[in-house]
Protein backbone atom coordinates (compact mmCIF):
# COMPACT_ATOMS: atom_id res chain seq x y z
CA UNK A 1 0.00 0.00 0.00
CA UNK A 2 1.17 3.50 -0.72
CA UNK A 3 2.86 4.64 2.49
CA UNK A 4 1.78 8.24 1.95
CA UNK A 5 -1.96 7.87 1.66
CA UNK A 6 -2.47 11.58 2.30
CA UNK A 7 -0.55 12.45 -0.85
CA UNK A 8 -2.40 9.74 -2.80
CA UNK A 9 -5.77 10.98 -1.60
CA UNK A 10 -4.99 14.64 -2.20
CA UNK A 11 -3.72 13.95 -5.71
CA UNK A 12 -7.10 12.67 -6.84
CA UNK A 13 -9.70 13.79 -4.32
CA UNK A 14 -10.72 16.68 -2.10
CA UNK A 15 -12.56 16.29 1.22
CA UNK A 16 -15.42 18.80 1.35
CA UNK A 17 -17.32 19.66 4.53
CA UNK A 18 -20.97 19.97 3.54
CA UNK A 19 -21.62 22.89 5.85
CA UNK A 20 -23.96 24.91 3.64
CA UNK A 21 -27.46 24.25 2.31
CA UNK A 22 -26.08 24.03 -1.23
CA UNK A 23 -23.46 21.43 -0.31
CA UNK A 24 -25.92 19.44 1.77
CA UNK A 25 -28.17 19.30 -1.28
CA UNK A 26 -25.22 17.81 -3.19
CA UNK A 27 -25.07 15.15 -0.46
CA UNK A 28 -28.76 14.34 -0.86
CA UNK A 29 -28.53 14.30 -4.66
CA UNK A 30 -25.57 11.91 -4.56
CA UNK A 31 -27.36 9.66 -2.10
CA UNK A 32 -30.37 9.55 -4.41
CA UNK A 33 -28.08 8.62 -7.31
CA UNK A 34 -26.48 5.77 -5.33
CA UNK A 35 -29.35 4.48 -3.20
CA UNK A 36 -32.14 4.79 -5.78
CA UNK A 37 -30.77 5.02 -9.33
CA UNK A 38 -27.66 2.84 -9.10
CA UNK A 39 -28.55 0.18 -6.52
CA UNK A 40 -32.34 0.34 -6.17
CA UNK A 41 -31.95 0.07 -2.41
CA UNK A 42 -34.46 2.87 -1.81
CA UNK A 43 -37.67 3.69 -3.65
CA UNK A 44 -38.14 6.92 -5.55
CA UNK A 45 -41.60 7.26 -3.98
CA UNK A 46 -39.94 7.59 -0.57
CA UNK A 47 -37.63 10.40 -1.70
CA UNK A 48 -38.22 14.12 -1.93
CA UNK A 49 -38.71 15.96 -5.19
CA UNK A 50 -38.68 19.48 -6.57
CA UNK A 51 -38.45 21.54 -9.74
CA UNK A 52 -35.14 23.04 -10.87
CA UNK A 53 -34.57 26.49 -12.37
CA UNK A 54 -35.30 25.13 -15.85
CA UNK A 55 -38.61 23.64 -14.77
CA UNK A 56 -37.37 20.06 -14.69
CA UNK A 57 -38.26 17.69 -11.84
CA UNK A 58 -35.47 16.28 -9.69
CA UNK A 59 -35.24 14.05 -6.62
CA UNK A 60 -33.06 13.79 -3.55
CA UNK A 61 -32.68 11.33 -0.67
CA UNK A 62 -33.08 12.91 2.77
CA UNK A 63 -34.43 11.51 6.04
CA UNK A 64 -35.39 12.61 9.53
CA UNK A 65 -31.87 12.03 10.90
CA UNK A 66 -30.23 14.55 8.58
CA UNK A 67 -31.28 17.47 10.79
CA UNK A 68 -29.04 16.10 13.57
CA UNK A 69 -26.18 15.03 11.30
CA UNK A 70 -22.92 16.40 9.96
CA UNK A 71 -21.98 15.59 6.37
CA UNK A 72 -18.92 15.39 4.13
CA UNK A 73 -18.39 14.88 0.42
CA UNK A 74 -15.41 13.46 -1.46
CA UNK A 75 -14.88 15.41 -4.70
CA UNK A 76 -12.86 14.13 -7.65
CA UNK A 77 -10.40 16.90 -8.49
CA UNK A 78 -10.05 16.32 -12.22
CA UNK A 79 -13.76 16.16 -13.05
CA UNK A 80 -15.25 18.09 -10.14
CA UNK A 81 -17.72 15.24 -9.60
CA UNK A 82 -18.75 14.25 -6.11
CA UNK A 83 -17.51 10.69 -5.74
CA UNK A 84 -18.72 9.76 -2.27
CA UNK A 85 -20.40 10.95 0.88
CA UNK A 86 -20.86 9.98 4.52
CA UNK A 87 -22.65 11.43 7.51
CA UNK A 88 -22.28 11.28 11.28
CA UNK A 89 -25.60 11.26 13.13
CA UNK A 90 -25.29 13.13 16.42
CA UNK A 91 -27.24 12.84 19.68
CA UNK A 92 -30.54 14.66 20.00
CA UNK A 93 -29.53 17.25 22.61
CA UNK A 94 -33.17 17.79 23.61
CA UNK A 95 -33.77 14.08 24.14
CA UNK A 96 -30.73 11.87 24.71
CA UNK A 97 -32.95 8.80 24.65
CA UNK A 98 -34.02 9.57 21.07
CA UNK A 99 -33.00 6.51 19.07
CA UNK A 100 -30.33 6.25 16.42
CA UNK A 101 -31.22 4.31 13.23
CA UNK A 102 -29.30 1.25 14.44
CA UNK A 103 -31.41 1.17 17.60
CA UNK A 104 -34.60 1.23 15.56
CA UNK A 105 -33.70 -1.38 12.99
CA UNK A 106 -31.34 -3.85 14.72
CA UNK A 107 -31.91 -6.16 17.72
CA UNK A 108 -28.89 -5.02 19.75
CA UNK A 109 -27.30 -7.13 22.46
CA UNK A 110 -25.41 -4.15 23.86
CA UNK A 111 -27.15 -0.83 23.14
CA UNK A 112 -25.61 2.27 24.65
CA UNK A 113 -27.87 3.33 27.51
CA UNK A 114 -25.51 5.36 29.72
CA UNK A 115 -26.62 8.99 29.46
CA UNK A 116 -23.08 10.37 29.75
CA UNK A 117 -21.85 8.14 26.93
CA UNK A 118 -24.87 9.03 24.80
CA UNK A 119 -23.83 12.69 24.88
CA UNK A 120 -20.67 11.57 23.03
CA UNK A 121 -22.29 8.94 20.81
CA UNK A 122 -22.67 9.12 17.05
CA UNK A 123 -23.68 6.82 14.23
CA UNK A 124 -21.61 6.55 11.05
CA UNK A 125 -24.20 6.41 8.33
CA UNK A 126 -25.12 6.77 4.66
CA UNK A 127 -21.78 5.70 3.20
CA UNK A 128 -22.30 6.10 -0.52
CA UNK A 129 -19.83 5.80 -3.40
CA UNK A 130 -20.92 6.75 -6.93
CA UNK A 131 -20.97 3.99 -9.54
CA UNK A 132 -18.57 6.08 -11.62
CA UNK A 133 -15.83 5.32 -9.11
CA UNK A 134 -16.61 1.63 -8.51
CA UNK A 135 -14.07 0.38 -11.01
CA UNK A 136 -13.14 -3.01 -9.64
CA UNK A 137 -15.03 -6.23 -10.30
CA UNK A 138 -17.68 -6.88 -7.67
CA UNK A 139 -17.95 -3.35 -6.26
CA UNK A 140 -21.00 -2.22 -8.22
CA UNK A 141 -23.50 -3.75 -5.81
CA UNK A 142 -21.84 -2.25 -2.75
CA UNK A 143 -22.90 1.05 -1.20
CA UNK A 144 -19.43 1.64 0.23
CA UNK A 145 -17.65 0.58 -2.96
CA UNK A 146 -16.02 -2.53 -1.51
CA UNK A 147 -15.83 -5.87 -3.31
CA UNK A 148 -16.62 -9.04 -1.28
CA UNK A 149 -13.14 -10.42 -2.02
CA UNK A 150 -11.04 -7.87 -0.14
CA UNK A 151 -7.79 -9.51 -1.27
CA UNK A 152 -8.02 -7.58 -4.56
CA UNK A 153 -7.05 -4.46 -2.65
CA UNK A 154 -3.69 -5.95 -1.74
CA UNK A 155 -2.38 -6.76 -5.21
CA UNK A 156 0.89 -5.10 -6.15
CA UNK A 157 -0.74 -2.55 -8.44
CA UNK A 158 -3.14 -1.52 -5.71
CA UNK A 159 -0.26 -0.76 -3.35
CA UNK A 160 0.77 2.15 -5.55
CA UNK A 161 -2.49 4.07 -5.20
CA UNK A 162 -5.14 4.88 -2.64
CA UNK A 163 -6.76 1.51 -1.86
CA UNK A 164 -10.26 2.88 -2.38
CA UNK A 165 -12.51 5.76 -1.46
CA UNK A 166 -13.74 4.10 1.73
CA UNK A 167 -10.53 5.14 3.48
CA UNK A 168 -11.19 8.69 2.39
CA UNK A 169 -14.65 8.40 3.91
CA UNK A 170 -13.14 7.30 7.20
CA UNK A 171 -10.85 10.29 7.05
CA UNK A 172 -13.91 12.53 6.88
CA UNK A 173 -15.58 10.58 9.67
CA UNK A 174 -12.58 11.32 11.87
CA UNK A 175 -12.94 15.02 11.12
CA UNK A 176 -16.57 14.95 12.17
CA UNK A 177 -15.82 12.87 15.27
CA UNK A 178 -13.14 15.32 16.35
CA UNK A 179 -15.25 18.40 15.67
CA UNK A 180 -18.23 17.15 17.69
CA UNK A 181 -16.37 15.45 20.54
CA UNK A 182 -17.75 12.00 19.67
CA UNK A 183 -16.00 9.11 21.45
CA UNK A 184 -18.31 6.18 20.60
CA UNK A 185 -19.61 5.31 17.13
CA UNK A 186 -22.43 3.05 16.09
CA UNK A 187 -22.32 1.64 12.54
CA UNK A 188 -24.21 -0.92 10.46
CA UNK A 189 -21.69 -2.21 7.94
CA UNK A 190 -21.41 -4.46 4.96
CA UNK A 191 -19.32 -7.50 6.02
CA UNK A 192 -16.73 -6.83 3.28
CA UNK A 193 -16.17 -3.28 4.53
CA UNK A 194 -15.86 -4.51 8.11
CA UNK A 195 -13.26 -7.11 7.08
CA UNK A 196 -11.28 -4.59 5.05
CA UNK A 197 -11.21 -2.05 7.87
CA UNK A 198 -10.02 -4.78 10.26
CA UNK A 199 -7.01 -5.32 7.97
CA UNK A 200 -6.10 -1.69 8.65
CA UNK A 201 -6.55 -2.07 12.41
CA UNK A 202 -9.93 -0.32 12.51
CA UNK A 203 -11.75 -1.97 15.41
CA UNK A 204 -15.52 -2.26 15.49
CA UNK A 205 -17.18 -4.70 17.88
CA UNK A 206 -20.31 -6.63 16.89
CA UNK A 207 -23.21 -5.73 19.19
CA UNK A 208 -25.97 -7.84 17.68
CA UNK A 209 -26.83 -10.46 15.05
CA UNK A 210 -26.55 -9.77 11.33
CA UNK A 211 -29.56 -8.04 9.83
CA UNK A 212 -30.88 -8.43 6.30
CA UNK A 213 -31.17 -4.97 4.80
CA UNK A 214 -30.36 -5.09 1.09
CA UNK A 215 -27.99 -7.92 1.98
CA UNK A 216 -26.35 -8.85 5.27
CA UNK A 217 -25.29 -5.99 7.53
CA UNK A 218 -23.42 -6.13 10.84
CA UNK A 219 -24.40 -3.84 13.74
CA UNK A 220 -21.26 -2.54 15.43
CA UNK A 221 -19.91 -0.18 18.05
CA UNK A 222 -16.42 1.33 18.05
CA UNK A 223 -14.58 3.75 20.28
CA UNK A 224 -11.95 6.30 19.35
CA UNK A 225 -9.76 5.26 22.28
CA UNK A 226 -9.71 1.65 21.09
CA UNK A 227 -9.52 2.20 17.35
CA UNK A 228 -6.81 4.85 16.97
CA UNK A 229 -3.98 3.03 18.81
CA UNK A 230 -4.82 -0.15 16.89
CA UNK A 231 -4.75 1.63 13.53
CA UNK A 232 -1.46 3.32 14.41
CA UNK A 233 0.13 -0.03 15.30
CA UNK A 234 -1.22 -1.98 12.33
CA UNK A 235 -1.26 0.61 9.54
CA UNK A 236 0.63 3.84 10.38
CA UNK A 237 -0.09 5.32 6.95
CA UNK A 238 -3.83 4.91 7.53
CA UNK A 239 -3.46 6.53 10.98
CA UNK A 240 -1.69 9.44 9.27
CA UNK A 241 -4.52 9.71 6.75
CA UNK A 242 -7.47 9.72 9.11
CA UNK A 243 -5.82 11.94 11.74
CA UNK A 244 -4.00 14.16 9.18
CA UNK A 245 -0.69 13.07 10.70
CA UNK A 246 -1.98 13.69 14.21
CA UNK A 247 -3.25 17.21 13.54
CA UNK A 248 -6.79 16.21 14.47
CA UNK A 249 -5.49 14.92 17.79
CA UNK A 250 -3.77 18.14 18.77
CA UNK A 251 -0.52 17.19 17.05
CA UNK A 252 -0.05 13.98 19.08
CA UNK A 253 2.37 11.57 17.44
Amino acid sequence: MNTDLIAALNEYFELVHADTDALRMQVYLLRYQVYVVETGFERVEECRSGIDADGRPFHWEEDEFDVRSDHYLVRHRRTGLYAATARLILPDRDDLAAPFPIERHCPLDQPVIDRDVRTRLGEISRFAVSKTFKRRLGEAGSLAGVAPNIEIYFEEDERRVLPHISLGLFAVVMRMVQQHGVTHCYAVMEPALLRLLARFGVIFNRIGPDVDYHGLRVPCLGTVDEALPSIRAVAPSVWDLITNRGELLGGMR
